[in-house]
């Protein structure tokens, strides 16, 4: 089980029909093909595949969140590429649809270690709870909390940018092989993460939000256990800066060694200014309690 939540941060996917005989793709660089097996780009090239909509398109791709920063920006590119697709034909999607078509794309097709928890969540926003079945389906449930919790959630809840992340398959990689393996360690350390996912649901569903940190904290220390590239002599200085400054907890986000460290405090000013000293950039968020969505249509 995993406990994750969408904020307002968002990587916005604009399709548009053209008067040529391609594909016209701009993201981080510019894609003029004639066939879909020649676009460079993985996640576009298999996601043109699966919805056909032919040639004579224009796909544009911005981001409020750099790649490689640990906040599941592939897996939300994925599931916003796929959604745009959808409805340029004018087909309407569940969540879950597009949700499995990203997790397809990304794990089956692509071969990626990564989970599902990034599409899911993209997908169906807010706060909610998946459940991963050894069929591969998945069961999401709204986390039952209150709007009084889900404020006190924003209001302490911190994000500071630390650093872009290494690649962080070779972490995933590496946890993969040692499970398949059976290495014992790395599962009763999964299996400790699994039983505070549960623990930290149940603090924030009975409203108790600084359990909720403590599970963070707790979280972070399993985390590092798992493999030495999860963090680095700054993250781990931070990290305690903001601990000394009164935050009850926080985590990496993502699978480590840069990204953004998120951090819950009662007194977020203190915290705020000593990382600001240590020349971190805040991002500020709300959650998102959408997911998905077309927000315009010729």
């Amino acid at each position: 089980m995993t406990l994750s939540a969408a904020i307002s941060k968002y990587i916005y996917i604009a399709i548009n029909h053209t008067f040529t005989d391609d594909y016209f793709i701009k993201y981080a660089q510019l894609e003029r093909v004639d066939q879909i097996r020649d676009i460079q780009h993985p996640i576009i090239r298999e996601a043109l595949r699966l919805v056909e909509v032919g040639r004579g398109i224009e796909i544009v791709s911005i981001a409020d969140i750099p790649a490689g920063t640990g906040l599941g920006s592939s897996g939300a590119f994925a599931v916003g590429l796929l959604h745009a697709l959808h409805a340029y034909k004018r087909d309407h999607v569940l969540p879950q649809l597009v949700a499995e078509e990203a997790c397809h794309i990304e794990i089956d097709v692509l071969g990626r270690p990564v989970g599902k928890q990034d599409q899911y969540i993209a997908a169906f926003g807010g706060i909610n709870c998946f459940e991963f079945e050894r069929d591969g389906k998945v069961r999401a449930s709204a986390l039952k909390i209150s709007t009084d919790v889900l404020h006190q959630l924003e209001e302490h809840l911190l994000l500071f940018f630390v650093g872009f992340a290494r690649d962080s398959d070779a972490v995933l990689e590496d946890q993969d092989r040692r499970s398949v393996d059976g290495d014992i360690e790395m599962l009763e350390n999964l299996q400790a993460v699994k039983d505070l996912g549960y623990a930290a649901k149940q603090a924030l569903e009975r409203g108790d939000t600084s359990e909720f940190a403590k599970t963070m904290h707790q979280h972070w220390l399993l985390k590092k256990e798992r493999s030495i590239a999860v963090s680095n002599a700054k993250i781990d200085r931070c990290y305690e800066i903001a601990r000394k400054n009164g935050a009850l907890g926080g985590k990496l986000v993502g699978e480590g060694g840069g990204g953004f460290l998120l951090l819950y405090a009662e007194n977020k000013d203190a915290v705020r200014q000593a990382l600001n000293s240590e020349g971190l950039a805040e991002v500020f968020f709300t959650f998102d309690q959408d997911g998905s969505a077309v927000i315009g249509r010729s």
